[in-house]
């Protein structure tokens, strides 16, 4: 895995080479996320969306640094990227942060007894294993935006 053999300081270079619009598009996309989660998750009062389990208080940091890492995996550039792997942290964050018993999917598949005796205790693991997932995703775009950085100044 190229994550796991590359190098803590690269990975830091192709953070510190990023450009003003890079910043604000991840600034922009991890409020947008905050706010679309946050509130389809309904962890603040809205109008559309009601939830129906009490909120544990681990919800709120889940998000924030879910929607962290997901606006800066959105708004930096890279050659290639690990969508799949943040893609699946996504849903699994999301997960981590939702009422079970408001996910349609999840009532329709596994019933409101089975969610809440089996699933409703392991969701904040869940949340944590997305967010692993995240940062996994994030570290090897990073990764992937050193050498392209790396083969650029080369060329240069």
């Amino acid at each position: 895995m190229r994550f796991i053999k590359s190098n803590f300081k690269v990975t830091l270079a192709s953070l510190k080479a990023t450009t003003v619009i890079e910043v604000a598009r991840s600034v922009f996309f991890a409020a947008g996320i905050f706010i679309i989660a946050g509130s389809v998750a309904a962890l603040w009062d809205n109008v559309v969306f009601i939830r129906m389990s009490p909120i544990s208080g681990y919800e709120y940091p889940l998000l924030l640094i879910e929607s962290s890492l997901a606006g800066l995996y959105l708004g930096l550039r890279a050659p290639s990227c690990a969508i799949k792997t943040a893609g699946s942290g996504g849903v699994l964050g999301f997960l981590g942060i939702a009422c079970p018993i408001c996910n349609k999917l999840l009532m329709l598949l596994f019933g409101g007894n089975l969610l809440l005796t089996y699933f409703e205790p392991i969701r904040p693991i869940v949340g944590m294993l997305g967010i692993g997932m995240l940062f996994v995703a994030l570290w090897e775009k990073l990764v992937l935006r050193a050498e392209s950085l790396r083969s650029r100044e080369a060329v240069i």
